[in-house]
């Protein structure tokens, strides 16, 4: 690759998407210098500081009035896998959240003492790099390659920071059901390019720009969607495609791998970029189906919620409960459902760390996440009481918090999508999802101690953790109340795909 095959944005004067994906693995060779130094933990927290800021400069400068990809930079690599990147408000919103979200892994990493911080930090900053660069790129082959990449580093943070004996059992697990969605993704991939190179002298192609100017075939298209959205649907986790999530969150990491794997919604975001605007037509003749399976999942989910003892578990499957909504909300395919969609997804990013940062610090102090185990808690840390409430009335929609607006725009476009019965069925799941988030919270903070338990020493939170979990109750009750910057933000890109649901 020469220079001369590079073409930067002038949009801000410099190529800020390049930087982004750029600096995390710059971060993460300074980390690996470091090693041990003194200077480890203040340069890393740097590190993360100006990648945030970055992603600050981006949204800044984006253009909020046109619904085109802005900022485009592209290279050649080889024949087939080129680099494109470009975003939209979708991608910048998704930039945002990671960038916040793993400053305050750094920072969770430091207070909760996951040590070794260097091997901590420099898979932290390897995830925030995929991360990146699948937001960034338009080419759905670089998409799920880099996809394989930060699964293979997500999995070991679970495993090496994972504090259960089981741990390995839940490695594999896990690293079974991520294969099976590579393939999956991968093969549906090859053959949207197959179905490009069929139609032009067989020059394959994998850029969404060129492969949405190849109408897919009527002999592929379905197929095509199911690879492609069973593949996203593993890793969103979706019912009946959730199998790997419970064990995982009982057996691995507390916070840091949940937080970079779920907090982040991958699997709603490839939704959106590739899987709705270039299989309109598979699309439109399946999400009828797909939305039943996403309402079983909410009240599945919601049941087996109510059944867990283990508070990891009993968040597991809150994720897969909740899941359903957004689903829903996607696949209503109306502008209303898609904004309400994105915006429940960077609430759930935000609630959901808040709620297992809370759950790492309990466990730091406890040695237990078994709810019969705990009790009480609420006279000793109400500060950690109060987050796990917020948090989960977040994902619920309390009023307050940006999931009040996706809620409410989610079910507006179902009733008038699917009738009042689906509607009420959705909002009926919603308020079973709040029951069991409130259940928890009652056993943990407010129940009395078992009795014969000892009373709980010594586990005042320290002003850094004050820090950290107030930091994301901040930002979520901002963007709640004042949630107008991000719906436009996402509005003309989602008018754009909406329109093309439309003409259909």
């Amino acid at each position: 690759m020469t220079i001369d095959t590079i073409h930067w944005s002038t949009q801000i004067g410099y190529p800020i998407l390049s930087l982004l994906q750029l600096l995390p693995l710059l971060s993460l060779f300074a980390i690996w210098l470091l090693k041990r130094h003194p200077l480890l933990v203040p340069a890393a927290i740097t590190a993360a500081s100006i990648e945030l800021l970055l992603g600050i400069d981006l949204w800044r400068h984006y253009d909020s009035s046109v619904s085109s990809m802005q900022f485009s930079e592209t290279a050649q690599l080889f024949s087939v896998l080129n680099y494109q990147a470009a975003v939209d408000g979708l991608s910048v919103v998704f930039i945002l959240l990671t960038g916040l979200l793993t400053l305050l892994l750094i920072l969770y990493g430091k207070v909760r003492e996951l040590k070794p911080y260097n091997h901590l930090f420099m898979a932290t900053f390897a995830v925030e790099a995929c991360l990146m660069g699948m937001f960034v790129t338009l080419n759905l082959l670089l998409f799920v390659l880099i996809s394989a990449v930060q699964i293979g580093i997500v999995g070991y943070i679970l495993w090496r920071w994972g504090n259960s004996p089981d741990k390995g059992m839940a490695m594999r697990r896990f690293y079974q059901f991520m294969s099976i969605s590579i393939l999956l993704l991968l093969t549906g991939t090859l053959l949207l390019g197959w179905n490009y190179a069929d139609s032009h002298q067989g020059v394959w192609a994998f850029d969404l720009i060129q492969l949405a100017k190849a109408p897919v075939s009527e002999t592929f298209r379905s197929v095509a969607f199911f690879l492609l959205f069973y593949g996203l649907a593993i890793r969103t986790p979706l019912f009946p495609l959730h199998g790997w999530l419970p064990l995982v969150a009982e057996h691995g990491n507390v916070a840091v791998g949940p937080t970079l794997l779920l907090g982040l919604k991958i699997g709603i975001y490839g939704l959106f970029r590739f899987v709705l605007p270039l299989l309109p037509t598979a699309v439109i003749e399946w999400h009828n189906y797909v939305v039943t399976f996403a309402l079983c999942g909410i009240f599945y989910a919601a049941f087996l919620a109510m059944m867990q003892d283990n508070l990891r578990r009993l968040l597991a499957y809150a994720v897969i409960s909740h899941t359903g909504i957004l689903i829903l909300g996607v696949f209503s395919l109306e502008h209303a459902a898609f904004m309400g969609s994105v915006i429940l997804s960077l609430t759930f990013g935000l609630a959901l760390a808040a709620l297992v940062f809370t759950t790492g610090l309990l466990y730091r102090r406890t040695h237990t996440t078994l709810l019969p185990n705990l009790g009480g808690l609420f006279d000793n840390l109400p500060f950690l009481g109060i987050t796990f409430l917020i948090g989960g009335l977040a994902i619920i929609g309390m009023p307050g918090t940006p999931g009040f607006d996706a809620v409410h725009l989610i079910l507006e476009s179902a009733i008038h999508k699917f009738g009042a019965l689906v509607t009420i069925a959705s909002a009926l799941g919603n308020v079973a999802a709040a029951g069991f988030l409130l259940w928890a919270f009652q056993r943990a903070f407010l129940a009395p101690r078992p009795a014969g338990a000892q009373p709980y020493q010594n586990i005042a939170i320290t002003k850094a953790e004050v820090f950290v979990v107030s930091s994301l109750v901040v930002v979520l009750l901002s963007a709640g109340f004042y949630i107008e910057p991000w719906l436009k933000l996402i509005d003309q890109p989602l008018s754009a795909l909406s329109a093309l649901y439309t003409s259909h």
